[in-house]
């Protein structure tokens, strides 16, 4: 077995159009990613509706997540974190384009 260490405050100052996307570690049921964002949001009229559940947390920077239910948001800063049922649709309103915002996700089915 090999030990990796890794450190996620590492290349923040990358300044991409798009979101780089990270990840650590994924098993059969389980994915860890790294999502590293400056100011982007989703499109117009996209909805993410995933098969598995969502846990993220906002390490750096800040967001605003929209969900369609109830056309409720949340806004994210560092420490704070949501946990998105699957299924539950949902989008990203918009993440600061004056820092990077780092996020850490989990991905898991009940599978």
């Amino acid at each position: 077995m090999r030990i990796i260490t890794k450190n996620l405050f590492d290349k923040l100052a990358i300044d991409s159009p798009e979101e780089v996307v990270t990840i650590l570690a994924e098993s059969k049921s389980t994915r860890i990613e790294t999502i590293l964002s400056h100011g982007q949001a989703s499109p117009e009229g996209f909805w993410y509706d995933q098969l598995e559940h969502e846990w993220v947390v906002v390490l750096k920077g800040s967001a605003r997540l929209r969900f369609e239910v109830d056309n409720q948001h949340v806004d994210l800063g560092p420490g704070e974190c949501v946990l998105i049922p699957a299924g539950c649709r949902h989008r990203v309103e918009w993440t600061n384009p004056a820092e990077p915002t780092l996020w850490l996700a989990i991905f898991y089915s009940d599978s």
